[in-house]
């Protein structure tokens, strides 16, 4: 594929891109920020949160849910731009909240590593379900890290990266939103995914920080396509244009703290137009 376009330099530390209305929107937790980005680069700061925002994503009505890390707590962004506890996630663990997808139904699925990173002592990672009215309840363990999230088109299937153990694995969504079947998805046996996403022809792209790239996969573990970055990839987002572009949030890693802000988001022509959620 081409060079990518440059759309914003400067990043203190990105994560978790989203296409929404027409921009991608991303976290810069390093600048405790929520940044709307518009295609000519333009931006503007969405949300300030003065812990952590980690990731984000959007309930079926527009609303914009935030995971804030340090609180263990799921923020939600109401029309007037004020920010109000969704849901309560400290009772289930106390470690670090990562990811989070939302379906369209308004349920989130939201992660956490369950331990220290970096260095603490590595622990199974887990999956909640938190309902619209801010319940939440486990639905999955036992995961590697687990890392970037996201729901087929058709709302059937959660596909969750699980970093330390080199592979997309995927659960079978209840109707009322508990998981089962789990299986996996795609080994991605040189790589460890962190961000991802599904197009309209099936397929995930997942970011990769030590390989500086995104994948493109199909189900089975059959690679598509790649994108080559100069620094590492953490997340990626489709547009749902007529010429979709694959949006990457990429900074150096050295770290969580970086010396030096590093981060940038950068778009590639993209095969096919983001699907499913985010």
């Amino acid at each position: 594929m081409s060079e990518p376009e440059v759309l914003m330099e400067g990043v203190v530390f990105g994560e978790s891109p989203r296409w929404h209305d027409g921009r991608v929107w991303f976290s810069d937790w390093g600048a405790n920020t929520v940044i709307a980005l518009d295609a000519d680069g333009s931006h503007e700061v969405v949300a300030t949160v003065a812990s952590f925002p980690m990731c984000i994503d959007f309930l079926p009505d527009g609303r914009l849910l935030v995971v804030d890390s340090a609180q263990r707590r799921l923020l939600r962004r109401e029309p007037d731009g004020s920010l109000v506890q969704h849901a309560d996630l400290a009772p289930v663990s106390e470690k670090p909240w990562n990811d989070i997808v939302v379906d369209d139904h308004g349920n989130a699925y939201v992660n956490s590593i369950n331990f220290d990173f970096p260095g603490g002592e590595f622990a199974p990672g887990l999956v909640v379900l938190v309902t619209p009215e801010g319940d939440v309840e486990q639905v999955a363990e036992d995961l590697a890290f687990p890392n970037g999230m996201a729901i087929s088109p058709d709302g059937a299937t959660l596909i969750v990266a699980e970093s330390y153990a080199n592979r997309l694995t995927a659960y079978d969504i209840r109707s009322d939103g508990g998981l089962h079947g789990r299986r996996v998805w795609a080994e991605t046996p040189d790589d460890h995914p962190d961000g991802i996403c599904v197009d309209a022809e099936g397929a995930v792209w997942y970011a990769d920080v030590g390989n500086q790239r995104c994948v493109r996969v199909r189900e089975g573990g059959e690679v598509l396509a790649t994108v080559k970055l100069d620094r590492g990839a953490f997340g990626c987002a489709l547009s749902r244009e007529q010429h979709p572009r694959l949006f990457v949030v990429g900074q150096n890693w050295g770290g969580p703290e970086p010396a030096a802000p590093s981060g940038r988001v950068v778009a590639f022509p993209a095969p096919a137009a983001g699907a499913g959620r985010p």
